[in-house]
């Protein structure tokens, strides 16, 4: 017989709390009722505020951030369009081979499993494009499979600095509502975020803003579209309704997700956010034999951490018997680093103590692995942190 509950430390879908969960648990509704539009239009501008956007339209689509992805592209690009995308882990590669899939013209940089957008080359490519050849540059803000922040703010400076109309596409969906995202003020066109991770929701639920230039763009795009049509959505869309059923019960989770990180304060998310981590990145650090995916701290994600284990480990070892004996659950590593890597999601509805269990399961499970991890030191090196972190955290307060 088990007994408690099984720990959840993976990137997403990160731990529902019960606030949310009570919030979704309502009676299904007539999504043509007269008054659904009041219940739903106040949604769109709740997100604007998350997105940190005062010009662009938000959209919302029944599906997992994937389909979000496909709507940007789609509605904005055409077959054959030059654009330039970056590889460093799975979640950026499964962006190129959509783009490469709908027909695009992708210049792809692949770079180390470790580091992110790499800004200069994108800053060399723009420049020489005298004929802005070039129609969209692709970010992924925070690469889920290897524990990795890339800076868009320098590459919207790039496009900057070669007077470049290129459009800029943001997949901000493990950062967005947990590292800090500036829609207007990083000039960036389209964005698109998943209600399972910094939204503390279920899976089901994909948000895009698209900026003005971005909308004018979709008036000559032609690639094929019907589900994820902007033209479809905003037909409805400012009267609160839907060309198709949506996802009744994810709305009233998104309302509630937006009063709890409106009432905790965006700035406030995302320095919790960077708390948690810089204690795990410290927890880590303490284990002999580990290091984290991510190549320097200029990388270092706040969301979501990848475990280099010892070459003479199998992460999925790892993962298995913290599942199998300590009922916690932990990413594994995907693709080009499967079996080299573990990752600890530390991102939505979290605390101190969560990431201390979820190191010392880590550690537990390690060791029965045959890592030579002294038990106790990655879970002393983050509870160092924490209290000396949470007693600036508390002057602040008093202040």
């Amino acid at each position: 017989m088990k007994h408690g509950h099984t720990h959840l430390f993976i990137p997403g879908p990160t731990n529902v709390p019960e606030r949310i969960r009570r919030a979704m648990n309502v009676p299904m509704e007539d999504m043509r009722a007269p008054d659904f539009g009041a219940f739903t239009k106040p949604l769109f501008e709740g997100l604007k505020r998350i997105f940190k956007t005062t010009d662009s339209r938000m959209f919302m689509f029944p599906g997992s951030g994937t389909g979000a992805w496909e709507s940007a592209i789609t509605n904005t690009l055409n077959a054959g369009d030059k654009v330039i995308m970056s590889r460093f882990g799975q979640f950026s590669h499964l962006w190129v081979d959509m783009a490469e899939r709908l027909g695009l013209d992708v210049h792809c940089i692949d770079v180390e499993w470790g580091a992110g957008v790499p800004v200069d080359e994108y800053a060399r490519l723009l420049e020489a494009d005298k004929s802005h050849s070039i129609k969209a540059v692709f970010v992924t803000q925070n690469e889920t499979a290897t524990g990795v922040a890339s800076d868009v703010p320098a590459v919207r400076a790039a496009l900057d600095a070669a007077n470049h109309p290129a459009l800029l596409f943001v997949d901000g969906v493990s950062s967005i509502g947990s590292i800090d995202f500036q829609m207007d003020a990083w000039g960036v066109d389209l964005a698109v975020a998943g209600s399972q991770k910094g939204f503390m929701m279920p899976a089901g639920l994909s948000m895009l803003a698209v900026s003005p230039r971005a909308l004018e763009a979709e008036k000559t795009a032609t690639m094929p579209r019907c589900y994820f049509s902007f033209a479809d959505m905003m037909k409805v869309n400012d009267d609160g309704y839907f060309p198709y059923t949506p996802p009744t019960q994810l709305f009233h989770g998104l309302r509630e997700s937006i009063a709890m990180l409106e009432e905790e304060g965006l700035e406030n998310v995302f320095a919790r956010h960077n708390r948690l981590a810089e204690g795990v990145r410290r927890g880590i650090a303490a284990w002999d034999g580990c290091r984290l995916c991510a190549v320097g701290p200029e990388w270092h994600s706040d969301t979501v951490s990848a475990i280099v284990v010892p070459e003479s480990i199998d992460a999925r070892d790892v993962i298995r018997i913290g599942y199998d004996k300590y009922r916690t659950s932990f990413g594994s590593g995907l693709t080009k680093v499967m079996g080299k890597v573990f990752r600890i999601g530390h991102l939505g509805d979290l605390n101190e103590v969560m990431c201390l269990a979820a190191l010392s399961s880590a550690e537990m499970a390690l060791t029965e692995a045959g890592a030579k991890v002294e038990l106790g030191a990655g879970v002393a090196a983050a509870q160092a942190y924490y209290l000396e972190a949470n007693q600036d955290v508390v002057n602040i307060a008093a202040e």
